[in-house]
């Protein structure tokens, strides 16, 4: 099992990399006291259920912070596999950070003492820091790619693609990032032997496939996908909804969501297909 501790200064941002982590899929705990890592991950590595967990260790634990470096040794003595991430930025932007959040700093109600008194107390921990992360001039974009690109994270892992077929007549694809509607080619719903099976049938994969406007819509549209996905990927983003929509949900919408998808996935892409109104 793998542990990634966060911490760092206050408003550095370690919330924020809390939430890129587990939608990287990790298991997220924010403000763990640091005497309780050791049983926290004794217990994870019991259950084998999680391969991947980050917690988020900084001063707002008070007193406790004390135990930080005996609690990271004790990892060490248990045979653990952990990494700490250091967060840090700049006195002048963490002060500006707080006063748009209107919140006092935890050690201190002045912003400027609270971020000098914890400069220091963070001192030795930042030392044992495994990767060391500047935020100052960083948007929360450019720290999701940070911490991608630290973890030296896989595309399929960074850009999950849900894909989706569903029929108009039931509504729109309401969590739709990318909607097609694919209503333009011909309906098996016509063919009285192709009416009862739905797309996942080959009979009815083979008719909409046989059609020259189909596959040339596939191609065009695996072409389209394949130069959003790195620039979604730059500016952040970690789901990917596509919406394939024909009369009923039934035919023609399910033939083209699992094409598709079948195509992004021996490309490399992390692709999950399912039918909404196929019933």
């Amino acid at each position: 099992m793998e542990i990634l501790v966060i911490t760092g200064m206050s408003g550095a941002g370690k919330s924020q990399a809390l939430n890129v982590l587990e939608d990287l899929g990790y298991y997220a705990m924010d403000n763990l006291p640091p005497a309780l890592m050791p049983k926290f991950a004794e217990i994870a590595s019991a259950t084998n259920y999680f391969n991947k967990v980050c917690v988020v260790v900084d001063v707002r634990s008070g007193k406790f912070f004390d135990d930080f470096s005996a609690s990271l040794n004790q990892l060490e003595e248990m045979n653990i596999d952990y990494k700490v991430m250091f967060l840090e930025a700049r006195e002048d932007v963490v002060i500006k950070r707080y006063k748009e959040l209107r919140r006092p700093h935890p050690l201190n109600q002045s912003i400027v003492e609270g971020y000098r008194e914890e400069t220091k107390i963070l001192k030795e921990i930042k030392s044992r820091a495994d990767y060391l992360i500047d935020t100052s001039e960083l948007s929360n974009q450019q720290l999701k790619k940070a911490i991608r690109d630290i973890l030296k994270v896989d595309k399929e892992d960074a850009l999950k693609i849900s894909i989706t077929s569903f029929g108009f007549k039931y509504g729109i694809l309401q969590d739709a990032d990318l909607v097609f509607d694919v209503r333009f080619l011909p309906n098996p719903y016509y063919l009285e032997d192709l009416k009862p099976l739905d797309g996942e049938n080959e009979e009815t994969k083979k008719y909409v496939m046989g059609f020259e406007v189909t596959r040339e819509f596939i191609a065009k549209c695996v072409d389209m996908l394949t130069f959003l996905i790195p620039n979604y990927l730059k500016e952040g983003k970690t789901v990917l909804v596509v919406g394939f929509g024909c009369t009923g949900g039934f035919h023609r919408s399910v033939v083209i969501a699992n094409e598709v998808g079948r195509i992004l996935k021996a490309l490399g892409n992390n692709v999950t297909v399912t039918h909404r109104d196929k019933g």
